[in-house]
């Protein structure tokens, strides 16, 4: 009697001629078959280098097939991979790879070569994928070994490093359990079946993979049979166009997509065919109400948002109908997590009551060297990961900011969040941030930074619109006592505000703050505190759709 099969692993063995992964340019291709080759021959390698289970292997890579076979290849030997920012300074990659204690690193050959000219500690061993590198070895020496299955097989994890929007970026180290890879990979999918649609299906990856969400469904989306379309940048219309051409089923996004969908031209967005689509997934930021009501009404009832964390997981899951009957909700509990407000006191809050977030599951976690940022994250049994919010008396979870942002102005507590939605609903508003400064009279005073839409020609009027229009809407106590202007805010390719560059630049009236000359508009009465449709080459769509075969039982 044949059996479903229950991971990439397994999968690879029974129909090696699927398509596994295809570079939406059409520069790379593999298939189950010679994706597990590749991953089983760098399993051995690693072990032949010395490495164990337990040991960190670091990866610096755009996105391309070599992240799978890195993450797949350590996963079933138990040993840690980090994959690394791309956009970090050879400096700041250095420091992870010393605090990691990563003993290989394996990194695209331009990325290889900026480490090496200024001359950075490196691990002795290290891989340069593409072309060669001085002081390095050539990737392929990795995957060219003995392609036999690895004794002594094991999950090993993930180790992401926090994105450092409040400081230096920590290593989040689960315990390397003990249990076998296909075990892991059937919990995987089982826990986010809901964003995957059917098995077998094509995922669509267009943001970068070392982020920890991206990753996490991507691999996800190996051990449900899926091939995946990988794009190593997002573009709205290219992304467009890859859903239709490749007939893509599902994808991780985050708001910054939708938003950047939602503004292309409506004759741009009706020339595609986002049909195919089953399931769209958003997380790594907060997504303002309008936005994913928009996207609803256009690709219609199948995007899903969960709520989760490099530091906790996978934490709550909202669906689209749940959402649109409470709008703002991150959803309820996943499968086997609890959540809880509570105090500083260590009191569970009532429902309606905001506070910290804690959660509670299976996961175990650690910040790696620091063991009081570990302590500091915990109540008894429950974690945070710094986020303020509520439960209402249904159990749903409304997530407010992070407590780290939370602005007191004369003893309330203002949440940027709100703002920041606020502003949001303005049409000449593209993006914001809004941040609490210091205020000798009410102890933080309101700064929003706005990012403009292209056609506004006058920042000192759209400053006396947009105070206007949070008259409209919010207390007064809530309304920013300054708006600067810029022409992009800082946010990470998850999405994230990046809101300490943004205080290095927070003093209105501070000359050296301004260096690039904004604009800076101050209220007069201060708060009272109460693209191209390039077609990708038809070999890689027609290897694409000869993948009909699904997984039968």
């Amino acid at each position: 009697m044949s059996t479903t099969p229950k991971s990439f692993y397994e999968i690879a063995q029974r129909y090696p001629d699927r398509p596994a992964v295809v570079d939406a340019d059409g520069t790379e291709h593999r298939t189950y078959g010679d994706l597990l080759a590749r991953v089983n021959a760098i399993s051995n390698g690693l072990r032949r280098e010395g490495l164990d289970a337990g040991d960190v292997v670091a990866l610096l890579t755009h996105n391309s097939p070599a992240f799978w076979e890195m993450e797949l290849a350590t996963g079933q030997v138990g040993m840690y991979i980090v994959p690394i920012n791309t956009h970090l300074t050879p400096e700041e990659i250095a420091y992870i790879l010393r605090d990691s204690g990563s003993l290989t690193l394996v990194a695209h050959s331009d990325l290889a070569e900026q480490l090496t000219s200024i001359h950075v500690d490196l691990p002795e061993s290290r891989y340069a994928i593409g072309s060669p590198v001085e002081g390095w070895r050539p990737y392929e020496d990795l995957c060219a070994g003995e392609t036999d299955t690895p004794t002594d097989r094991r999950y090993g994890p993930v180790m992401g490093y926090t994105s450092g929007t409040t400081g230096r970026p920590r290593g989040v180290r689960r315990r390397v359990a003990g249990i076998g890879p296909e075990r892991h990979a059937q919990g995987l999918v089982r826990s986010i079946r809901w964003g995957l649609g059917g098995p077998g299906g094509v995922h669509l990856v267009c943001s970068p993979l070392y982020h920890s969400a991206p990753g996490m469904f991507s691999t996800a989306a190996l051990h449900d049979g899926h091939t995946i379309v990988c794009r190593r940048r997002f573009d709205p219309e290219v992304t467009l166009r890859d859903i239709e051409h490749f007939r893509v089923t599902n994808s991780h996004m985050v708001p910054t997509h939708f938003r950047r969908l939602l503004q292309l031209p409506t004759e741009t967005r009706r020339t595609f065919d986002p049909r195919s689509l089953q399931a769209l997934v958003h997380a790594g930021a907060p997504c303002p109400a309008e936005t994913k009501r928009d996207i609803l009404a256009w690709i219609g009832p199948i995007v899903w948002e969960y709520y989760g964390a490099t530091d906790g997981g996978l934490v709550s899951i909202v669906g689209p109908d749940e959402w649109l009957t409470r709008p703002g909700t991150v959803g309820r509990p996943a499968p086997g997590v609890s959540v809880a407000i509570i105090d500083e006191t260590g009191a569970t809050q009532p429902p309606n009551t905001p506070g910290p977030v804690y959660l509670r599951g299976s996961f175990e976690f650690e910040y790696h060297g620091d063991p009081d940022k570990t302590a500091a994250s915990r109540q008894g049994p429950w974690t945070t990961a710094g986020d303020i919010g509520y439960l209402d008396s249904d159990g749903y979870l409304f997530l407010l900011d992070r407590r780290d942002d939370l602005i007191i102005s004369g003893g309330v507590n203002i949440y940027p969040r709100e703002i920041e939605e606020r502003l949001l609903t303005h049409p000449e508003v593209d993006d914001v941030a809004v941040i609490g400064v210091p205020d000798p009279d009410w102890g933080q005073s309101i700064v929003a930074f706005v990012q403009p839409s292209a056609d506004v020609t006058d920042d000192d009027k759209l400053a006396g619109e947009l105070l206007a229009h949070c008259r409209q809407g919010l207390a007064p106590y809530k309304h920013p006592r300054h708006f600067k202007f810029r022409s992009r805010l800082p946010r990470t390719e998850a999405g994230k505000l990046q809101r300490r560059l943004l205080r290095s630049d927070d003093a209105p009236q501070s000359e050296p703050a301004l260096a690039d000359n904004p604009k800076v508009h101050s209220e007069a009465t201060p708060s009272a505190a109460t693209g191209s449709k390039n077609v990708p080459p038809e070999t890689s769509l027609n290897r694409l759709r000869r993948a009909t075969q699904t997984i039968r039982t």
